[in-house]
């Protein structure tokens, strides 16, 4: 962890949407926001109806030291009514967990939640953090929008495999923290030399 007199943390000045979607995994969630503005990012964080069940709004608010989106038109900005002009102000977009519902959302294009709405809309680099039952994430559908995705620019970090949430052993467990906020940071570093901030694909 950075020291909190450290002069030049890793990610000053950046800017990062994290979006937080309804799987067990979004307690983990907490540990990367706390990190990324430990390393001294802005960190934005959107979550959908379902991953409030799991996490409380005012967690991320209290990590973040800024308000939380959790609906289309809560007007936080009467200018920006949908949050767009968030995802043109950010350096990067993180989707974790990433869900199987919201993979094939932004797959087939349906923006009918806040998350998937500022994932098609993102004008920087868009990274999927998936977690979900190792037989969904080996589903061929599920293989099929991952791939798209992949083909389109989006990167995916994970998953991995392990013990799930549903009792069983197989590949669907989200990555763990520390590693996602390394990948995030590397991801990062090669924008940097890259004055526009489109997609860039990476092989997983």
């Amino acid at each position: 962890m950075p020291s909190g007199d450290d002069p030049s943390p890793k990610l000053k000045g950046r800017e990062i949407i994290v979006a937080v979607c309804g799987g067990i995994a979004a307690y983990k969630v907490a540990d990367i926001v706390s990190t990324l503005v430990q390393l001294g990012a802005g960190v934005t964080v959107a979550m959908t109806a379902e991953a409030q069940k799991f996490v409380a709004p005012l967690t991320f608010q209290a990590l973040s030291a800024r308000p939380v989106r959790t609906s289309i038109f809560e007007l936080s900005d009467s200018s920006d009514p949908q949050h767009i002009a968030l995802t043109e102000r950010a350096d990067l977009m993180l989707v974790a967990p990433a869900t199987n519902n919201t993979i094939a959302k932004v797959a087939s294009g349906l923006t009918d939640d806040l998350v998937s709405l500022m994932v098609c809309a993102a004008a920087c680099p868009v990274v999927f953090a998936p977690a979900m039952n190792h037989r969904m994430w080996e589903n061929p559908i599920a293989q099929e929008n991952v791939a798209k995705l992949i083909g389109l620019g989006y990167r995916f970090i994970g998953p991995e495999p392990g013990w799930l949430a549903c009792r069983n052993v197989g590949l669907g467990r989200m990555t763990e923290p520390k590693e996602i906020v390394a990948e995030l940071v590397k991801m990062l570093g090669e924008t940097d030399s890259s004055p526009a901030k489109t997609p860039k694909k990476i092989n997983r």
